[in-house]
């Protein structure tokens, strides 16, 4: 039960290959947050670091290796259910070759922030 609770799962335990995301905004992404193809866990975050050139996240993920992802898919911060947790989500593309380990994806969609979108629903609202 301990395990289910943080999230360690003998899934997660296992072997697995590291990929990387750049994001503008990573909401209240967290490391342990779940990976997901279609709603199916695939991965789990396990660092999140300050890019000092870009200034951009950098999210490293372990996808379980019995999970291959196409070179041409794209990772988004989603969040689950309207105030839920945020998780990284991958949707996947039509290559016909796989990431490998240290591949970083090439597209990329921020977390959207509620605080933002109610700060330009008012902006507009006064216009």
């Amino acid at each position: 039960m301990a395990f289910q609770v943080s999230g360690l799962t003998r899934q997660s335990l296992s072997n697995g290959y590291t990929i990387k995301a750049d994001f503008e905004n990573i909401g209240g992404l967290k490391v342990r947050a779940p990976v997901q193809i279609g709603g199916v866990v695939i991965g789990r975050v396990t660092d999140i670091a300050l890019n000092p050139q870009t200034y951009q996240a950098e999210v490293s993920v372990l996808v379980y290796n019995q999970f291959s992802i196409p070179t041409d898919s794209t990772a988004s911060i989603l969040t689950q259910g309207l105030l839920g947790s945020n998780y990284l989500g991958i949707s996947p593309g039509y290559a016909p070759t796989y990431m490998k380990p240290n591949d970083v994806f090439e597209r990329t969609n921020s977390a959207l922030i509620l605080e933002q979108l109610i700060g330009q629903l008012m902006f507009n609202l006064k216009k």
